[in-house]
């Protein structure tokens, strides 16, 4: 072998050893940032919410489980915080995909928004606007 093969052949193996570490990396952040909402206190209350959420369960029946995978975002800015998570609801009858959007107040989450994609596509909230066991929390923070 000459000298500017075996040159060759070091320098793709450093690229391809590099790149193999660079990925794994990121691989290892993106587990930990998925990790981390998975068993945040935002995604307790929010399957928390969807377990009992009577309109779901009228729809999927019992909640059986959910999703390995939460994904979505949390963010906090002072005393308040804000997250919206996406959840695999897996029912009785059925699975859907579920949205909750909650906020942090005096260092409780609270649900502000929920909905799911039925199967026939059509988003179907889980909250009435209306309902006034809701909204006293919302004025009082």
């Amino acid at each position: 072998m000459t000298t500017k093969k075996k040159t060759l052949l070091t320098f793709a193996g450093a690229v391809v050893v590099l790149g193999f570490i660079v990925v794994c990396f990121v691989g290892a952040i993106v587990g930990f940032v998925l990790y981390q909402v998975n068993h945040s206190e935002a995604a307790a209350r929010g399957r928390d919410f969807l377990r009992h959420n009577e309109m779901l369960r009228a729809d999927i029946g019992e909640v059986r489980d959910f999703g390995s995978i939460v994904s979505g975002q949390i963010n906090f800015h002072n005393n308040t915080g804000a997250a919206i998570l996406h959840f695999k609801v897996i029912g009785e009858r059925k699975t859907v995909n579920a949205n909750v959007q909650l906020v942090l107040r005096n260092s409780t989450w609270t649900v502000v928004e929920a909905a799911y994609v039925n199967s026939s596509g059509q988003t179907v909230g889980l909250l009435n606007p209306y309902d006034t066991k809701l909204l006293i929390p919302l004025l009082i923070a």
